[in-house]
């Protein structure tokens, strides 16, 4: 553990999963630490205030402190826009911005494999954890994908590994973060209410490689252009993965196998695609992608192999809940943008009533209603996103609609416009942040909703 924090003065701002966790390691460090959130008092866990209370941590919940330049240091969660006036403030009175992945491993050990991407991140790096669990290594699974970084990276040790969700948010805020490899999944727009462009969209996700050498790895999708030219930037030997075309050096399919080619003209073969249990085309790019982490990370084809022909996928993610009365319910809560819930709709081969909306993102949805080519029956829309989805599809010609006030209405009429041989299918398209507290919650009621159904 390096202790660089001690007597530190620290601001943590956002008490979600990383903020508490920031805080807690912050306190074993001996900083000097103070908590806000936009939340009141009265919004916040009272164990949580208790703790804190015991610590002897300044709280400002629903407020903000009176002298932002007596900090040292601002730890932002990732949710926290790094541009809002009082953080700005105390940057320009001293202040250092950061994050609490860049903290974490400032203050940690262990090597770090970092994966980002619009989509796919979750499959990808709970994949790549079971692969290095597989090989036997000190394997940690964290990040965006719901363990903050900073709760296991005091834990690690020079052996370990970090296998880590990286988001555009928890990139932002790095300075000094260098994973020995990074992948980056696809590119596309997302967060547009954040970043505004795609152009700061793309410069946030580069950050997961600014910092590394010539010795380390860079993980790319060939197929993506906006993932190729991104590349051209970096320092990392670059390692290309495609699911389209044979490869001079990288991973892709050949022959309906998946292989890496190394240097020279030798192909080793890890498996055939028809051996993966994850449905899609978008699922073969996340192996690919794994499969190329964990290849140059020095691991074993046998142990990637195995892992990949005994890979279930992860909840919320074309998650098959049950089938009543000849349909098909599954949970895409994880399709949070266009893009992902397109994927999905190409993954699943029966007709589909489509669940989506929810919290607007700025997203444009005219991609997702380009993709239903036929196959979805009906669209089921929820949430804040309802009418700029309804009125996207109905641009397109799209018009068996039904307006739903929640998801237990979608699930309920679902049911009833269903006929055998149908998928009801939750994918939103949107996050969860206008009626749930994270996707994994609206996951989990879609799911009650259905059992309720066979109840």
């Amino acid at each position: 553990m390096k202790n660089i924090m001690k007597n530190k003065r620290v601001l943590v701002i956002g008490m979600g999963k990383s903020g508490i966790a920031a805080t807690q390691a912050l306190l074993k460090l001996e900083a000097d630490v103070s908590v806000q959130d936009a939340k009141r008092a009265e919004e916040i866990d009272p164990q949580l205030i208790s703790f804190l209370k015991g610590k002897n941590v300044k709280c400002y919940f629903g407020c903000i402190p009176e002298n932002m330049g007596e900090y040292h240091m601002l730890i932002l969660s990732p949710g926290v826009a790094p541009d809002l006036p009082f953080i700005r403030e105390a940057q320009e009175k001293g202040a250092e911005i950061i994050g609490e992945l860049e903290i974490a491993y400032r203050i940690g050990s262990g090597k770090y494999i970092a994966i980002t991407g619009t989509n796919g991140k979750t499959t990808t790096t709970t994949l790549t954890g079971e692969i290095f669990k597989s090989a036997k290594r000190k394997t940690y699974v964290v990040g965006n994908i719901g363990v903050a970084v900073i709760s296991m990276a005091l834990n690690a040790d020079d052996d370990s590994w970090l296998v880590t969700e990286t988001s555009s948010f928890q990139l932002e805020t790095t300075k000094n973060f260098r994973p020995e490899v990074s992948a980056i999944l696809n590119l596309t727009p997302d967060h547009m209410d954040r970043h505004k462009n795609m152009a700061n969209y793309g410069e946030a996700k580069s950050k997961v490689f600014a910092n590394q050498t010539a010795e380390q790895y860079l993980v790319i999708n060939f197929d993506d252009p906006e993932c190729v030219r991104m590349a051209e930037k970096a320092v990392a030997r670059v390692v290309p993965f495609s699911r389209k075309e044979e490869l001079e050096f990288g991973v892709f399919v050949k022959d309906g196998k998946i292989v890496v080619k190394n240097d020279g003209e030798h192909l080793v073969e890890i498996c055939a695609t028809s051996d993966l249990r994850i449905p899609g085309a978008h699922n073969v790019e996340n192996a690919l992608a794994a499969v190329g982490i964990s290849y140059f990370s020095g691991i074993e084809p046998e142990i990637i192999a195995e892992t990949l022909r005994s890979f279930l996928g992860v909840e919320h993610r074309l998650e098959y809940v049950d089938t009543i009365d000849g349909v098909r319910y599954v949970n895409d809560s994880k399709g949070t943008n266009p893009e992902s819930s397109v994927k999905a709709i190409e993954a699943i081969d029966t007709p589909i009533l489509l669940i989506a909306g929810g919290y607007d993102k700025g997203s444009e949805f005219d991609s997702l209603i380009e993709s239903f080519g036929g196959k979805v029956k009906k669209l089921l829309l929820m949430g804040k996103t309802a009418g700029k989805i309804k009125e996207t599809a109905e641009r397109y010609g799209f018009k068996d609609i039904i307006m739903c006030k929640d998801l237990d209405e979608c699930v309920r009429r679902g049911a009833e416009e269903a006929e055998a041989g149908d998928t009801v299918l939750l994918s939103p398209a949107c996050a969860s942040w206008d009626l749930y507290t994270c996707f994994e919650q609206r996951g989990e009621h879609f799911k009650s909703c259905v059992h309720n159904l066979g109840a």
